[in-house]
């Protein structure tokens, strides 16, 4: 849950609202309704919601959302998961009653571990999550980052923390005035694996 939880807050402190809810979902549907983990989630998935809705001036979608985000995270203690709960609940309070704030100011900016959390200060495995999200956010082809995110992890997992896959997908996250370039790179180390395993499979199958 952690690079989940990571990975949706440096989303959407980077302004990618609508796209932030994308790292939360699977998670959180597995969960029991109910629980602790299930409201944090649950009730960050409706906050992100109420912002989009509202800096796109659905002001009854924001208030509804508003509203009912605040239910979900009422109960849970001030900071949860190292996330500050207590401003969002404030601001979820004051979005309520003036949806219109968004039109004079930004909206909250989330922290994790007293911190507001940048795509460029993501650790690896909450890195690895932003990179599909934001590629469907953003229209790149996602297939070449999803394959780029599986050779990452494998290379990893077989100990190569200098893996050219990992670094290119970090680079995507980090560095987005790059990103156009970076899936053009991705894209033919991507083949060029595919090619390598290709010629390989099956060689030593019985004939």
């Amino acid at each position: 849950m952690r690079g989940a939880l990571r990975a949706g807050i440096a989303i959407y402190n980077d302004g990618y609202y609508h796209a932030a809810h994308d790292a939360w979902e699977d998670h959180w549907l597995g969960l029991e309704a109910g629980t602790d983990d299930e409201r944090l989630l649950h009730g960050l998935i409706q906050f992100t919601a109420a912002v989009y809705h509202a800096r796109n001036r659905n002001w009854e979608g924001a208030v509804g959302l508003a509203e009912s985000a605040g239910e979900y995270l009422e109960g849970l203690p001030d900071t949860y998961r190292n996330v500050a709960v207590a401003p969002v609940r404030e601001f979820l309070a004051t979005l309520g009653t003036d949806p219109e704030v968004l039109e004079r100011r930004r909206p909250l900016t989330l922290e994790y571990e007293g911190q507001a959390l940048s795509l460029e200060r993501l650790d690896v495995e909450a890195t690895l999550v932003a990179a599909g999200i934001l590629a469907e956010e953003l229209g790149f082809e996602e297939a070449v980052l999803e394959q780029g995110v599986e050779y990452a992890r494998s290379d990893l997992s077989a100990g190569n923390e200098t893996s050219q896959f990992l670094a290119l997908v970090v680079d995507f996250v980090r560095e987005p005035e790059r990103r156009a370039l970076i899936v053009d790179r991705l894209e033919a180390h991507v083949e060029r694996r595919q090619t390598r395993e290709a010629d390989v499979e099956g060689l030593f199958d019985p004939s």
